[in-house]
């Protein structure tokens, strides 16, 4: 808590923005989920570290080119799998339950917003935590089909209709689904304050999206470890571990109300 300490003005400035707020978001990145033990994926010990992403032309098109997205999403399945949401999680659940927060706008595919308690999540790049088919649209939880191609080396097709099974995630070369964009542009828009959580605030569309909130004349908050293009902008940055930070400003939310 060191680093808290070094600013309690900033955490006390941010929990009474948040405590004035009439439509504040949140807006995740993998940051946030790296303190639950998923690694990010452009860190050094990430998935694109290891491995060459596969693009979804490619995966429509070739055999091997899906055998090879199987093969990398079998590796990373148990990161997912054994994840539990954290400090950061919980405290964005309590404050969407208790209607401090609108919802959550998130990058990340592993659902642990939703495990903490969050109802309104957007997932702009889908969810590890489906797999449906290409063909005809049916939906599966992955832990089955993992272990088949984990057992067999062969990589699944769709029980229904024989077709391609793929994650519910946004692949390299995919199109943002366009309903779930809209929306979370219309929330920016709306948003007197966003939190902007463990994203390197760089991958865009995504990353436009605390510009938005700010042309639309609301505050930014920035929580993340390293500096972001937008820190010069944010009305807060606090580059210190995100489940602390939060958890610091939810206790001088609690003692501000307690307190009016």
């Amino acid at each position: 808590m060191r680093g808290m300490e070094k600013q309690p003005q900033t955490i006390q400035s941010v929990a009474t923005w948040l405590s004035e707020s009439s439509s504040a978001v949140a807006f995740t990145g993998a940051g946030i989920s790296t303190e639950s033990g998923i690694p990010d994926f452009r860190s050094p010990g990430g998935v694109w570290a290891k491995n060459d992403p596969v693009y979804f032309d490619d995966f429509l098109a070739s055999a091997s080119a899906r055998h090879e997205y199987w093969r990398q999403k079998c590796e990373s399945h148990a990161d997912f799998a054994n994840a539990a949401p954290n400090a950061g999680h919980l405290a964005l659940a309590k404050w969407e339950q208790t209607q401090r927060l609108r919802g959550v706008i998130t990058q990340n595919i592993d659902g642990l917003h939703q495990e903490a308690g969050s109802d309104r999540v957007l997932e702009l790049h889908g969810t590890a935590r489906r797999v449906e088919c290409l063909d005809c649209g049916a939906s599966f939880v992955p832990d089955p089909l993992v272990a088949e191609f984990q057992k067999t080396n062969a990589v699944p097709p769709c029980e229904s209709c024989n077709g391609r099974l793929k994650h519910a995630t946004v692949s390299f070369g995919q199109q943002l689904p366009t309903e779930v964009l809209e929306e979370a542009v219309a929330w920016c828009q709306q948003a007197d304050l966003i939190f902007a959580i463990g994203s390197s605030l760089v991958v865009t569309p995504a990353a436009d999206l605390p510009r938005i909130t700010k042309a639309s004349g609301g505050r930014l908050v920035i929580i993340t470890r390293d500096p972001t293009p937008l820190d010069a902008m944010a009305d807060a940055a606090i580059h210190e571990p995100i489940g602390e930070t939060l958890q610091a400003i939810d206790r001088c939310l609690r003692d501000q109300l307690e307190e009016a």
